[in-house]
Formats: C-alpha cells, sequence, structure tokens
C-alpha cells in the first residue's frame, strides 16, 4: 500500500512544496518567531507541548478522529515538512510512511525526531500481526516510564534546532520529568496494594502502562484494532471477566464500542472510556489525560 501510494505522493509533493514556500499563511506569519514543528499525530503533539510550550508552533499531521494505523499521507501533508524546523513521529512501526515523506519533502534544515527511539519495545507474538504491522508494539506514549525517553529526544531536538531557548526546553523537560516520575511512584504504590491486577480494553494498546505497574490486560480487539473479535474470542473474554470478577470494560476514544458494551451486559459491567491520546482527549494535557487512565484503571481493580 505505501508504495503505491507514495508513486502518487511523490508526484504531487513539488507541487505543493513549491505552493506552501511561495507564500506565508496569516497564521505562519504570526507565528515566524517561533519554532515550527510538524508531528505525526496527537500524543506526539502533547509530548512536544509539555517541552515546547509557547515557544513553538506545531501542526499535526493526522487529524483527530483518524486511526493511525490506518492512515493514508498526502501530498499537502509532505508540504508541511518544507516550512518545518523539527517532525516529530513515535516510529516503531506507527507511522510507515516517515521516512518516505521526510526524503520526499527534501528539507535539509529539518530535524527528524524518532521519538520512541531508545525506548524498550515490546514485540508482537501473533505472525498476522508482525505481518500486516512489523514486528513491535508501537504504543510507547502509553507508558509513563517510556514517555520519560521519547520527552527526552524530544527535547534534544528543540535544543538543536533553537539553540538560543536550550535553557526553556530543558527547565521544561526536568518540569515535566519530574511530574511523570510523580505520577509512576503514586501508582507504583496504589497498584501494589490490589490483589486483582487484570482489566479488560477494546483496544490492545496498554501492555506498556502494564509493564510499569505489573498489571494485564485483556482485549476485545487487538494491538491494531483490527476488527471485531471472532464469537470464539468473545466466550473467552467472557469467561475471562467472570474468572477475573471485572466489574468495569474501558473502550477507547476511537474503538466502536458495541462489542464492549455487549461484554459488560453480559457480565454485569460498567462501560467507561480511557485514552490512547491517538485523538486529543479533550483539553487534557498528557499528565493529565495519563492519570485519568490510571485512576479509572485502578477503581475498577479496587472495587
Amino acid at each position: 500500500m505505501l508504495k503505491k501510494f507514495m508513486s502518487i505522493l511523490l508526484a504531487g509533493a513539488t507541487i505543493f512544496a513549491l505552493s506552501a514556500c511561495s507564500k506565508k499563511t496569516s497564521e505562519s506569519a504570526a507565528d515566524s518567531s517561533k519554532l515550527h514543528v510538524t508531528v505525526s499525530f496527537n500524543a506526539m503533539r502533547d509530548l512536544a507541548e509539555a517541552i515546547g510550550k509557547d515557544k513553538i508552533s506545531v501542526r499535526t499531521i493526522i487529524p483527530d478522529g483518524t486511526e493511525p494505523h490506518d492512515f493514508e499521507l498526502k501530498p499537502k501533508d509532505i508540504a508541511s515538512l518544507t516550512e518545518a524546523k523539527v517532525f516529530i513521529y513515535n516510529g516503531l512501526g506507527m507511522e510507515t510512511w516517515a521516512s518516505q515523506a521526510v526524503e520526499s519533502a527534501d528539507n535539509k534544515a529539518l530535524i527528524s525526531v524518532e521519538a520512541s527511539k531508545g525506548v524498550n519495545a515490546i514485540k508482537n507474538t501473533d505472525e498476522s500481526e508482525i505481518k500486516d504491522h512489523g514486528q513491535y508494539d508501537p504504543h510507547a506514549w502509553l507508558s509513563i516510564s517510556a514517555a520519560e525517553k521519547e520527552a527526552e529526544n524530544i527535547k534534544n531536538a528543540f535544543e538543536k534546532a533553537d539553540s538560543s531557548n536550550k535553557d526553556f526546553y530543558e527547565n521544561n523537560y526536568k518540569d515535566f520529568n519530574s511530574s511523570l516520575e510523580s505520577l509512576l511512584n503514586e501508582y507504583k504504590g496504589k497498584f501494589a496494594s490490589v490483589s486483582n491486577k487484570n482489566f479488560v480494553t477494546g483496544h490492545a494498546a496498554f501492555a506498556y502502562l502494564c509493564r510499569d505497574f505489573g498489571l494485564n490486560q485483556a482485549s476485545v480487539e487487538d494491538v491494531f484494532a483490527d476488527g471485531e473479535p471472532s464469537a470464539k474470542k468473545l466466550k473467552e473474554l467472557t469467561d475471562f471477566c467472570k474468572e477475573k470478577g471485572i466489574k468495569t470494560v474501558f473502550v477507547e476514544d476511537m474503538v466502536s464500542p458495541k462489542v464492549s458494551q455487549t461484554l459488560a451486559n453480559e457480565v454485569g459491567a460498567d462501560v467507561k472510556q480511557i485514552a490512547t491520546l491517538e485523538s486529543k482527549d479533550g483539553d487534557k494535557t498528557y499528565i493529565e489525560s495519563m492519570k485519568n487512565n490510571l485512576s479509572e484503571i485502578y477503581n475498577s481493580m479496587s472495587k
């Protein structure tokens, strides 16, 4: 699929790039003093804004409400990289188009940041998932400890691109990292106190979070949210919920709640929403969204 679309993109990118370079929008003119940053999707935006705050201007390639696993790049997205100073993407196979987009943009000044570089990646074990999506679970940003590394990589890129504000980015990173550590330690203590460390989600996106706290997720859909479960899988989930005393079935913002609601009805559980941050979680910051996720999961285990 990538090769098919890239042939179209390469033909159209030059036209869009020339158009982008030939005129400035009123928004870009107003933000001319800021570091221009392009990110792949919302979670990268949240991390970038935690470090860059008002010194950066951010454009997100994948719009809210679009599943990043299924996103298809367009020429206008490549054009946005011709003006950016920093491009942040998660990596681990989340954005299969990233390297080709950077190459097509041909922006010699662009600093590309694979935010997950250096994270201890979780490998996929399902052969069909590996064939379709690659060998790694990409959802590292949903781990507090992995987010610390992603934020550090972003901070280093900002300091390189905008050295005059190095102290600003460094101080923001230190504050953000301190908040992450506080949240990590708070919930390590809380989760250590519960005997039932199992929870059920609509989308198997929380393996990295589980690793942080010694938890176990069972999910309606797989790591890449590929389709509804078979009758056999739904029966296994029903049995799991009954065996483990699951009182809450979680659903995420871009996964259909229908099957989760059916499962919850079958086992007498509530349905509550938690965020994968692939789309914006209201007006919450990264810290606020993750604290809400952890609080909801902890409360479900404490019933």
